[in-house]
């Protein structure tokens, strides 16, 4: 299998961006195509389906109110006061490459004033804009923000990235030529890079005012932090009042699932925004120029770099990111899509992680085998859920009638929405929690909206299959008829 890929690598890469997307694919369409012959497996496979998904319901509730007590406590903790014993506390700087393109220019100030309540020294936070060159208003907009901001911080550094033969437009070619320009920078500002975290911040995420402190203690405690990211709890709830339902209750569920992965250690993969040793990230060779999803790709090439001990740390503290948002309820719709389906595009990272597990033997091969099919279980699932939940149980009965009469053909349907119907119990978990943790409802929001909140979960089956199975099932297809996505920026408001 090495050699295919040593003799043959754009091949056996176009091959399995082929098999990959065509297994989610498969899934879809097995109750179409198996019913006819073999209705009794497909119900057991559907029936053993239902089973995990409440497996995975119950597990999500639990680590969700595992993490909501963490975070909670975690909030009250001070931070500083306990860095501030640890050796070395003086020496560690933080470097916050924020890229952005086009990006409103009061969502970047907002960003940088939330950086300027850090209870971290400030003296020790390096920020760097990373702009884009092909953006008409980089060069005003790092000159305006850099006046404004550059004395509050140890530096200020705006990078203007020009697109290079070979590079895909996006965040992370952006990331890699801002991280090029920060090592020169550090080498001449004699600061080390041993003593430096990196955090790739997305442009509209708002840290807890505590999260460079607590970096700070987790990271000098930490005897493998060359090795480690460190996460965040991203929550999509900076503008989550002013979205349309749809796209608020989606939010809502990303945001409780984001905040239950901090409490599943070995499932949790670094997104978004999220911290790292810079000295690490660059020997195991900077962020990708030829990739969009910038954060997985960077976790496994740092995981090939490094071997097993790569792993993500949580840090128990929130991160506010907006969701997606337009002007209109039709608009924010498509955004919301285009976003989905971006993140959806991560199936293209398999190839990659495949072609890894294979070549580096000297890791463990089970634990090359479990990051695979933890990677392999979350993209082809993600279009493939749905159908199998909502409209599975009803086809074989459908397609053979004959099966409809037998004893399991006629119970089908019944045994399996009940299971879902227990699965559905989990969500008064995720109700409470976000009810809990999401920033209070504004004054001006009229009283009679408040039951439509509570009616919005009862749209699960619509909203998930528009925004979250489409763009998942057109991201892979995509894929698989070899047309490539274009990164497009999730639009701010």
């Amino acid at each position: 299998m090495r050699s295919l890929f040593t003799r043959y690598p754009n091949k056996t890469r176009r091959m399995l961006e082929i098999i990959i997307p065509g297994l989610s694919w498969l899934l879809i369409t097995m109750p179409l195509w198996l019913s006819f012959g073999h209705p009794a497996l497909v119900a057991y496979i559907i029936i053993t389906f239902d089973v995990y998904w409440f497996y995975k319901s119950f597990t999500l509730a639990i680590y969700a109110i595992r993490s909501y007590i963490t975070l909670t406590a975690h909030i009250k903790v001070d931070w500083r006061s306990q860095a501030a014993k640890e050796p070395g506390f003086k020496e560690v700087y933080h470097a916050i490459i924020i890229p952005e393109h086009n990006e409103p220019f009061h969502v970047l100030k907002r960003t940088l004033e939330n950086f300027t309540k850090q209870d971290f020294p400030l003296s020790r936070l390096i920020v760097v804009l990373a702009t884009e060159d092909k953006d008409p208003n980089a060069r005003e907009t790092g000159s305006l923000l850099k006046q404004e901001f550059g004395s509050k911080f140890g530096r200020f550094l705006v990078t203007r990235h020009v697109l290079h033969f070979g590079e895909v437009a996006g965040k992370s070619s952006n990331m890699a030529w801002a991280a090029g320009k920060l090592y020169k920078a550090l080498k001449i500002w004699n600061i080390p890079m041993s003593a430096t975290t990196v955090t790739s911040c997305d442009a509209d995420a708002l840290l807890h005012p505590k999260y460079f402190s607590a970096l700070t203690c987790s990271y000098l405690t930490d005897p493998d932090r060359a090795y480690h990211f460190y996460q965040g709890a991203i929550l999509f709830y900076s503008n989550i009042w002013r979205i349309p339902l749809p796209t608020r209750f989606l939010n809502t569920l990303n945001s409780i699932w984001n905040l239950a992965l901090l409490s599943q250690s070995r499932r949790l993969i670094n997104f978004s925004t999220y911290s790292a040793s810079f000295n690490s990230v660059m020997r195991a060779g900077s962020w990708s120029v030829d990739v969009i999803p910038e954060d997985y790709h960077l976790f496994f090439k740092t995981y090939f770099a490094f071997g097993a001990k790569v792993r993500v740390v949580p840090i128990f503290l929130p991160v506010l990111v907006d969701a997606a948002e337009s002007h209109g309820f039709f608009r924010t719709m498509v955004n919301q899509y285009e976003q989905s389906k971006r993140w959806a595009w991560g199936v293209s990272d398999i190839p990659y992680v495949i072609q890894g597990v294979i070549d580096h033997t000297e890791i463990s091969l089970v634990d090359r085998l479990r990051r695979l099919a933890m990677i392999l279980e979350h993209h082809i699932f993600w279009p493939a859920n749905w159908f199998i939940l909502t409209i599975g149980s009803a086809v074989p009965p459908l397609i053979n009638p004959a099966f409809g009469r037998t004893v399991l053909g006629h119970n089908l349907s019944r045994l399996s929405s009940g299971i879902l119907t227990l699965s559905t119990i989990f969500l008064i978990v995720i109700f409470v929690i976000d009810w809990r943790i999401k920033p209070p409802k504004p004054k001006e929001m009229a009283s009679w909206k408040l039951p439509f909140l509570y009616l919005q979960w009862f749209t699960l089956p619509i909203i998930s299959f528009f925004l979250s199975a489409l763009p998942g099932l057109d991201a892979h297809t995509r894929l698989m008829l070899g047309k490539r996505l274009e990164y497009r920026v999730t639009e701010k408001v």
